[in-house]
């Protein structure tokens, strides 16, 4: 909620579903799980098709699809002898993913570097350009 002066307020006590909330994204948080998630996006699709489109094994892609059907963002339902996958809320799931890419853009390279969770400078531009992205974040 923002107040009156224009600062976020927040309620001091502990949200009951911060737990849940925190499994949701240790869900989330495999790049191979996001890349799946993000080719569902487009519609229903057998393991075979998500194998050939990603590149990655059969056995990976079964197991993040398990993954996922167990945190409750995919569902799947036989066709002939394969499965076909789906989002069960694409347009949430759709929502959280635009989120999480806007304030990754405005937060510059901040959670690459992050000393606890970051990839570090792997693909990121030099150290003078880094620099010049994180003055005055703090970072």
């Amino acid at each position: 909620m923002i107040s009156a002066n224009g600062r976020v307020e927040v309620d001091p006590a502990p949200a009951p579903n911060l737990d849940v909330a925190a499994a949701l994204f240790h869900g989330l948080s495999d790049p191979s799980r996001l890349m799946i998630l993000r080719h569902l996006t487009t519609g229903e699709h057998r393991v075979r098709d998500l194998t050939d489109h990603l590149g990655l094994a059969q056995s990976t892609v079964s197991a993040h699809l398990a993954c996922l059907r167990d945190c409750g963002l995919v569902v799947s339902r036989p066709e002939g002898r394969a499965s076909m996958f789906s989002l069960t809320s694409a347009p949430h799931l759709l929502g959280l993913l635009e989120a999480a890419e806007q304030l990754l853009a405005d937060s510059g390279h901040a959670v690459a570097l992050c000393p606890n969770y970051g990839i570090g400078t792997e693909g990121l531009p030099a150290p003078e350009e880094l620099r010049s992205h994180t003055k005055g974040t703090g970072a």
